[in-house]
């Protein structure tokens, strides 16, 4: 059997058809840099046709361009973001950001930032942490670009964000992960098992050091980009059984969180989660967990 036959009969038993969708692009509109109208209007008066994405409260669709959206004057000032639809959810999820501490790992390119310091006005502080040097650039000519102002950057390990000395109100795990094939064509032939379970291991282990770091009563988004139960539902049972942690209720795009995976039950909570299947938006599960209080 062929990776691609392998992986497209994993996704029936999930409940999805495969099929190659067209992903539309979208743009998030920074409300502390501009107005949304404005912004809308600039837009249109260059030929650029925008559709508002229903689910989410800042988020337009390009359905039509004659030119890259990233070649604005509009984008230069740091008046919107490129981001994909579905990427634009995470940040939302946060009870309350303004004057929190915040920690944002594996921050690169930096979209979750931006909006994370858009919601929060630039008000508090955000942390945000990237493993590789050679995507530190991106990282700060896009918080640079967007007049954030409230963000540290360090070139760091995920896994080791316990050498901060720090606790935090708020996390956001949007961990490395196996990604899926809407976004990337040759996705059929690169991936194996062996890679899905390594980067499980490894989002295991940045779970593990987020609760480290989060305050008593503090909130875990954790988001990947990755199909996989594996990296998702299956994750999220372990860090409930292994760390204090619990799933926490969201109200956004998507479906329930699997309980049943293969004929494996799992913890019914995390029917809480949302899994988002390709269409218009790339693939996404992404779940809400609360840090327990000790005793």
């Amino acid at each position: 059997m062929s990776s691609k036959q392998f992986f497209i009969n994993r996704y029936k038993k999930l409940g999805w058809s495969y099929e190659q969708v067209r992903l539309k692009r979208a743009i998030r509109i920074n409300t502390m840099n501009s107005n949304k109208d404005t912004v809308v209007t600039r837009l249109e008066s260059l030929g650029i046709v925008l559709e508002k994405i229903p689910f989410l409260e800042d988020g337009y669709w390009i359905s039509k361009s004659k030119f890259s959206v990233g070649a604005t004057a509009e984008y230069l000032l740091g008046l919107y973001s490129i981001q994909e639809a579905a990427a634009q959810i995470p940040a939302t999820l946060f009870n309350e950001l303004k004057d929190k501490m915040v920690l944002d790992v594996c921050a690169s390119p930096g979209g979750k930032t931006v909006q994370l310091a858009n919601i929060m006005d630039n008000s508090g502080v955000i942390i945000a942490l990237e493993l590789k040097p050679r995507k530190m650039f991106a990282l700060t000519n896009q918080l640079e670009r967007n007049r954030v102002t409230n963000t540290a950057v360090y070139n760091m390990d995920a896994r080791e964000a316990s050498k901060l000395n720090m606790n935090f109100d708020c996390v956001i795990l949007d961990v490395p992960c196996s990604g899926n094939p809407i976004t990337d064509r040759d996705w059929f032939n690169k991936r194996t098992m062996e890679d899905v379970l390594r980067n499980a291991r490894r989002q295991r282990q940045i779970l593990t050091e987020a609760a480290k770091v989060t305050k008593d009563g503090g909130e875990i988004v954790y988001a990947t980009c990755s199909m996989e139960p594996e990296e998702n539902e299956f994750n999220i049972d372990w860090a409930i059984r292994k760390l204090p942690l619990k799933v926490e209720q969201i109200k956004c795009y998507g479906e329930k969180g699997l309980t049943n995976v293969f004929g494996k039950e799992l913890d019914r909570s995390i029917e809480k989660c949302k899994r988002i299947w390709p269409n218009p938006t790339q693939g996404f599960f992404v779940c809400k967990l609360k840090k327990q209080v000790s005793n």
